[in-house]
Protein backbone atom coordinates (compact mmCIF):
# COMPACT_ATOMS: atom_id res chain seq x y z
CA UNK A 1 0.00 0.00 0.00
CA UNK A 2 1.54 3.41 -0.77
CA UNK A 3 0.13 6.80 -0.15
CA UNK A 4 -3.03 8.45 -2.98
CA UNK A 5 -3.01 11.91 -2.68
CA UNK A 6 0.00 14.83 -2.64
CA UNK A 7 -2.80 17.09 -2.75
CA UNK A 8 -4.40 15.80 0.61
CA UNK A 9 -3.18 18.38 2.63
CA UNK A 10 -3.64 21.60 0.57
CA UNK A 11 -6.99 20.53 0.10
CA UNK A 12 -8.02 19.87 3.82
CA UNK A 13 -5.98 23.67 4.27
CA UNK A 14 -8.31 24.71 1.67
CA UNK A 15 -11.54 23.28 3.33
CA UNK A 16 -10.74 24.52 6.66
CA UNK A 17 -10.57 28.77 4.53
CA UNK A 18 -13.92 27.93 2.89
CA UNK A 19 -16.08 26.80 6.37
CA UNK A 20 -14.35 30.30 7.66
CA UNK A 21 -16.07 31.54 4.18
CA UNK A 22 -19.70 30.71 5.71
CA UNK A 23 -20.28 28.65 2.85
CA UNK A 24 -20.14 25.44 4.35
CA UNK A 25 -24.08 25.26 4.89
CA UNK A 26 -25.29 25.79 1.53
CA UNK A 27 -22.64 23.66 -0.44
CA UNK A 28 -23.51 20.58 1.80
CA UNK A 29 -27.49 21.13 1.71
CA UNK A 30 -26.89 21.34 -2.37
CA UNK A 31 -25.06 18.08 -2.14
CA UNK A 32 -27.84 16.76 -0.07
CA UNK A 33 -30.60 18.00 -3.09
CA UNK A 34 -28.59 16.50 -5.68
CA UNK A 35 -28.26 13.11 -4.03
CA UNK A 36 -31.91 12.98 -3.17
CA UNK A 37 -32.67 13.83 -7.11
CA UNK A 38 -30.24 11.09 -8.17
CA UNK A 39 -31.62 8.15 -5.87
CA UNK A 40 -33.97 7.30 -3.28
CA UNK A 41 -34.82 10.02 -0.23
CA UNK A 42 -34.23 7.21 2.09
CA UNK A 43 -30.88 7.63 3.56
CA UNK A 44 -30.57 3.66 4.00
CA UNK A 45 -31.11 3.16 0.61
CA UNK A 46 -28.72 5.64 -0.91
CA UNK A 47 -25.12 6.07 0.09
CA UNK A 48 -24.48 9.37 -1.48
CA UNK A 49 -27.29 10.67 0.21
CA UNK A 50 -26.33 9.01 3.64
CA UNK A 51 -22.70 10.55 2.98
CA UNK A 52 -24.03 14.06 2.38
CA UNK A 53 -26.41 14.00 5.41
CA UNK A 54 -23.53 12.44 7.75
CA UNK A 55 -21.41 15.83 6.46
CA UNK A 56 -23.85 18.12 6.80
CA UNK A 57 -24.32 16.88 10.97
CA UNK A 58 -20.62 17.11 11.50
CA UNK A 59 -20.89 20.75 9.76
CA UNK A 60 -23.69 21.45 12.13
CA UNK A 61 -26.34 22.17 10.09
CA UNK A 62 -30.03 21.32 11.53
CA UNK A 63 -32.27 18.55 11.21
CA UNK A 64 -34.87 20.57 9.56
CA UNK A 65 -32.35 22.24 6.81
CA UNK A 66 -31.65 18.29 6.21
CA UNK A 67 -35.02 17.41 6.02
CA UNK A 68 -35.83 20.05 3.69
CA UNK A 69 -32.69 20.20 1.06
CA UNK A 70 -33.97 16.07 1.06
CA UNK A 71 -37.75 17.18 0.28
CA UNK A 72 -35.99 19.56 -2.61
CA UNK A 73 -34.07 17.00 -4.08
CA UNK A 74 -36.64 14.43 -4.15
CA UNK A 75 -39.56 16.69 -5.42
CA UNK A 76 -41.88 16.69 -2.78
CA UNK A 77 -41.14 20.45 -1.62
CA UNK A 78 -41.08 23.41 -4.11
CA UNK A 79 -40.78 21.09 -7.69
CA UNK A 80 -40.78 23.59 -9.75
CA UNK A 81 -38.05 26.14 -8.13
CA UNK A 82 -34.53 25.80 -9.02
CA UNK A 83 -33.10 23.09 -10.70
CA UNK A 84 -29.57 22.20 -9.62
CA UNK A 85 -27.08 19.92 -11.72
CA UNK A 86 -23.40 18.69 -11.08
CA UNK A 87 -20.95 20.06 -13.58
CA UNK A 88 -17.13 19.28 -14.31
CA UNK A 89 -14.80 22.23 -15.39
CA UNK A 90 -11.68 21.75 -16.00
CA UNK A 91 -8.99 24.64 -16.64
CA UNK A 92 -4.88 25.27 -16.15
CA UNK A 93 -3.28 27.70 -13.12
CA UNK A 94 0.43 29.08 -13.44
CA UNK A 95 3.12 26.36 -14.13
CA UNK A 96 0.68 23.77 -15.88
CA UNK A 97 -1.07 23.18 -13.17
CA UNK A 98 -4.36 21.02 -13.93
CA UNK A 99 -7.30 22.13 -12.07
CA UNK A 100 -10.67 20.07 -11.85
CA UNK A 101 -14.06 21.98 -10.36
CA UNK A 102 -16.55 20.18 -9.47
CA UNK A 103 -19.69 22.49 -9.11
CA UNK A 104 -23.90 22.82 -8.56
CA UNK A 105 -25.37 24.81 -11.23
CA UNK A 106 -28.80 25.85 -11.59
CA UNK A 107 -27.38 28.37 -14.26
CA UNK A 108 -24.64 26.77 -16.61
CA UNK A 109 -24.33 30.32 -18.48
CA UNK A 110 -23.60 32.23 -14.87
CA UNK A 111 -20.58 29.10 -13.60
CA UNK A 112 -18.74 29.17 -16.69
CA UNK A 113 -18.36 33.13 -16.58
CA UNK A 114 -17.80 33.80 -13.47
CA UNK A 115 -14.68 30.61 -13.70
CA UNK A 116 -13.57 32.07 -16.54
CA UNK A 117 -12.96 35.71 -15.04
CA UNK A 118 -11.42 34.09 -11.72
CA UNK A 119 -8.96 32.13 -14.16
CA UNK A 120 -8.11 35.00 -16.36
CA UNK A 121 -7.46 37.39 -13.58
CA UNK A 122 -4.66 34.77 -11.74
CA UNK A 123 -3.53 33.88 -14.66
CA UNK A 124 -5.01 30.63 -15.52
CA UNK A 125 -7.10 29.73 -18.26
CA UNK A 126 -10.56 27.85 -18.66
CA UNK A 127 -10.19 25.05 -20.86
CA UNK A 128 -12.64 22.51 -22.64
CA UNK A 129 -14.29 19.28 -21.46
CA UNK A 130 -11.38 16.87 -21.51
CA UNK A 131 -8.30 19.12 -21.81
CA UNK A 132 -7.15 17.98 -18.20
CA UNK A 133 -9.41 15.44 -17.19
CA UNK A 134 -7.64 12.14 -18.47
CA UNK A 135 -4.65 13.26 -15.80
CA UNK A 136 -6.87 12.36 -13.02
CA UNK A 137 -9.24 9.43 -11.60
CA UNK A 138 -11.86 9.08 -9.07
CA UNK A 139 -10.98 7.07 -5.92
CA UNK A 140 -13.23 6.28 -3.05
CA UNK A 141 -11.18 8.19 0.09
CA UNK A 142 -12.51 7.02 3.56
CA UNK A 143 -11.34 9.77 6.75
CA UNK A 144 -10.44 7.42 9.74
CA UNK A 145 -10.25 9.59 12.97
CA UNK A 146 -7.86 8.35 15.56
CA UNK A 147 -6.62 5.32 13.55
CA UNK A 148 -4.51 2.64 15.77
CA UNK A 149 -1.03 1.82 15.19
CA UNK A 150 0.16 1.65 11.56
CA UNK A 151 0.56 -2.48 11.42
CA UNK A 152 -3.02 -3.23 13.13
CA UNK A 153 -3.94 -0.56 10.50
CA UNK A 154 -2.51 -2.36 7.87
CA UNK A 155 -3.60 -5.27 9.00
CA UNK A 156 -7.22 -4.43 8.82
CA UNK A 157 -6.95 -2.85 5.28
CA UNK A 158 -6.16 -5.66 3.69
CA UNK A 159 -8.84 -7.77 5.40
CA UNK A 160 -11.88 -5.38 4.17
CA UNK A 161 -9.53 -5.07 0.57
CA UNK A 162 -8.44 -1.36 0.58
CA UNK A 163 -5.82 -0.36 -1.59
CA UNK A 164 -3.79 2.44 -0.27
CA UNK A 165 -3.62 4.59 2.86
CA UNK A 166 -2.21 7.90 3.87
CA UNK A 167 -1.31 9.88 7.09
CA UNK A 168 -2.25 13.80 7.07
CA UNK A 169 -2.24 16.22 9.69
CA UNK A 170 -6.02 18.06 10.02
CA UNK A 171 -6.39 20.44 13.95
CA UNK A 172 -3.39 18.73 15.18
CA UNK A 173 -4.46 15.08 14.97
CA UNK A 174 -3.87 12.72 12.55
CA UNK A 175 -5.83 11.44 10.03
CA UNK A 176 -6.06 8.19 7.79
CA UNK A 177 -6.98 8.69 4.35
CA UNK A 178 -7.92 5.26 2.93
CA UNK A 179 -8.41 4.65 -0.74
CA UNK A 180 -10.62 2.66 -2.46
CA UNK A 181 -11.99 1.56 -5.74
CA UNK A 182 -14.85 4.27 -5.87
CA UNK A 183 -17.78 0.93 -6.52
CA UNK A 184 -15.94 -0.53 -3.06
CA UNK A 185 -16.71 3.00 -1.03
CA UNK A 186 -19.88 1.86 0.74
CA UNK A 187 -19.15 -1.75 1.07
CA UNK A 188 -15.55 -0.84 2.56
CA UNK A 189 -16.98 1.83 4.34
CA UNK A 190 -19.29 -0.17 6.13
CA UNK A 191 -16.62 -2.80 7.20
CA UNK A 192 -14.19 -0.55 8.30
CA UNK A 193 -17.22 0.92 11.16
CA UNK A 194 -18.13 -2.98 11.58
CA UNK A 195 -14.16 -3.30 12.66
CA UNK A 196 -14.71 -0.49 15.13
CA UNK A 197 -12.87 2.33 13.01
CA UNK A 198 -14.72 5.90 13.56
CA UNK A 199 -14.94 7.01 10.20
CA UNK A 200 -15.19 10.89 9.57
CA UNK A 201 -15.82 10.79 6.12
CA UNK A 202 -16.23 8.98 3.32
CA UNK A 203 -16.20 10.63 -0.53
CA UNK A 204 -15.67 10.36 -4.19
CA UNK A 205 -12.54 12.47 -5.05
CA UNK A 206 -10.45 13.20 -8.18
CA UNK A 207 -6.62 12.19 -7.45
CA UNK A 208 -4.35 13.41 -9.99
CA UNK A 209 -2.14 10.56 -11.56
CA UNK A 210 0.90 12.94 -11.69
CA UNK A 211 1.80 16.24 -10.08
CA UNK A 212 3.07 19.48 -11.38
CA UNK A 213 5.77 20.49 -8.90
CA UNK A 214 5.75 24.41 -8.01
CA UNK A 215 8.89 26.07 -6.47
CA UNK A 216 8.42 29.53 -7.73
CA UNK A 217 6.52 31.37 -4.78
CA UNK A 218 5.02 33.97 -6.82
CA UNK A 219 3.33 31.50 -9.24
CA UNK A 220 2.60 29.37 -6.06
CA UNK A 221 1.05 32.52 -4.45
CA UNK A 222 -0.86 33.35 -7.86
CA UNK A 223 -2.41 29.55 -8.14
CA UNK A 224 -3.57 29.99 -4.31
CA UNK A 225 -5.32 33.36 -5.35
CA UNK A 226 -6.75 31.35 -7.48
CA UNK A 227 -8.21 28.81 -5.68
CA UNK A 228 -9.31 31.13 -3.60
CA UNK A 229 -11.13 32.69 -6.33
CA UNK A 230 -12.59 29.89 -7.45
CA UNK A 231 -14.22 28.68 -4.07
CA UNK A 232 -15.46 32.53 -3.39
CA UNK A 233 -17.84 31.58 -6.10
CA UNK A 234 -21.11 30.13 -5.24
CA UNK A 235 -21.62 27.34 -7.38
CA UNK A 236 -18.27 25.80 -6.86
CA UNK A 237 -18.08 22.75 -4.74
CA UNK A 238 -14.38 21.42 -4.79
CA UNK A 239 -11.03 22.15 -6.58
CA UNK A 240 -8.60 19.46 -7.35
CA UNK A 241 -5.52 20.43 -8.20
CA UNK A 242 -2.23 18.17 -9.37
CA UNK A 243 0.26 20.37 -7.74
CA UNK A 244 2.93 19.63 -5.55
CA UNK A 245 4.34 22.56 -3.49
CA UNK A 246 8.04 22.65 -2.62
CA UNK A 247 8.37 22.44 0.70
CA UNK A 248 11.25 25.89 1.10
CA UNK A 249 8.60 27.92 -0.61
CA UNK A 250 5.26 27.02 1.77
CA UNK A 251 6.73 29.30 4.33
CA UNK A 252 6.77 32.26 2.21
CA UNK A 253 3.24 31.69 0.70
CA UNK A 254 1.40 30.98 3.98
Amino acid sequence: MAGHSKWANIKRQKARVDAKKGKVFARLSRAIIVAAKHGSADPNGNFQLRSAIDKAKAAGIPNDNIDRAIAKGSGQLDADGDQWEEILYEGYGVGGVALLIEAMTDNRNRTAADLRAAFSKYGGNLGETGCVGWMFQQRGIISIKNPPDEEHLLESLLDVGADAYEFVEEDDQIIAEVSTEVTALETITDALKTHSFQVMDAEVRWIGDTSVAIADPIQAKSLLQLMDALEDLDDVQSITANVEFDDNILPEIS
